[in-house]
């Protein structure tokens, strides 16, 4: 199985088109310790041939030319993409706003839950996809399902979709229900995926507000686990002044201190641990940065667009 981080970054990027803080200063004019990355998506294959997109990033379009991997495979016809279905983690917009760049009549399969299924069902400008070419196709938690083409041939690979602590996606917020903003568990879901065949699993979890103890053991002693990294404090955007809100608030366990990602994956036993979704405030994209060390020194791997990772 093959994994390719298509974009690592959180939403907007990095740097992010109106954020002027230091690091997205040092990534607009090149310097090679502060390497641009677009918004995040993964595409994983068992076959090397067919593609299966983990969400859909604003950056799509951006991401594909900039991957071989993802272009028209020649001998094919003047139309064919490598992508042959996609799974999406939530409704958040840096998740799903690339469904508008597969648009020209390309046949592929959309895996979601049903609730993101009915937000996307909601707003029409999702209808540039045809439903006879895109067939949407539900996933229910907890039930491990094996995604295929649009035409019904399996990729090889199988996948689980689990709920994971977070909220609702911010435009869809509702603060008269209470302190949740009307949030369900399909709102924040992460993937186990598997390749039946070789034996070999690995979990994307670009979205989590903690790490309770049935999160830890589910993942403790996995090959590889690509994790939330937005941010590197709770209190980050407040300090840089970019935003009023706390990793918690947006639905994000930050990296440091007791209660951060680095500490609670502490003595879990993964193989491999690579921080992605970065918010463009996090230092830990500039790699001279005391705290790229610090993940570094736990065993932490940061993310960058065209990562390639096998099982």
């Amino acid at each position: 199985m093959k994994i390719l981080v298509l974009g690592s970054a959180a939403g907007g990027g990095f740097p992010q088109w109106n954020c002027a803080c230091p690091g997205c200063r040092r990534a607009r004019t090149g310097d090679p310790l502060a390497r641009p990355r677009t918004q995040s998506s993964l595409a994983v294959t068992a076959d090397g041939e067919r593609w299966l997109l983990l969400n859909a990033s604003p950056d799509l379009r951006a991401q594909i030319q900039a991957n071989p991997a993802m272009h028209p495979a020649d001998g094919r016809g003047v139309r064919h993409s490598p992508i042959a279905a996609a799974v999406l983690t939530n409704a958040d917009i840096d998740h799903v706003a690339g469904l508008l760049s597969l648009r020209e009549s390309q046949p592929f399969a959309l895996y979601a839950t049903p609730r993101v299924h009915r937000v996307l069902a909601g707003n029409s400008v999702f209808q540039v996809l045809n439903p006879d070419l895109v067939p949407r196709r539900g996933v229910a938690l907890g039930e491990p399902f094996r995604p295929a083409d649009a035409a019904g041939a399996p990729l090889g690979l199988e996948v689980e979709a689990f709920a994971v602590p977070g909220k609702v996606a911010l435009y869809l917020e509702d603060e008269a229900a209470g302190p949740g903003f009307g949030s369900v568990p399909e709102d924040t879901v992460a993937l186990r995926v598997a390749d039946p065949a070789a034996g070999t699993a690995f979990y994307y979890v670009p979205g989590c507000a903690a790490l309770p103890p049935w999160l830890a053991d589910r993942l403790y002693g996995a090959p590889l686990v690509l994790f939330d990294g937005t941010t590197w404090t709770e209190d980050e955007m407040q300090r840089t002044g970019t935003g009023t809100k706390t990793a918690q608030r947006m639905g994000h366990m930050c990296m440091s201190g007791p209660d951060g990602s680095i500490a609670a994956f502490a003595g879990l036993g993964i193989g491999r641990k690579v921080f992605i979704h970065i918010n463009n405030t996090n230092p830990v994209l500039l790699e001279d940065s005391p705290e790229r060390r610090a993940a570094e020194a736990a065993g932490w791997t940061v993310a960058h667009d065209g990562m390639e990772l096998s099982l």
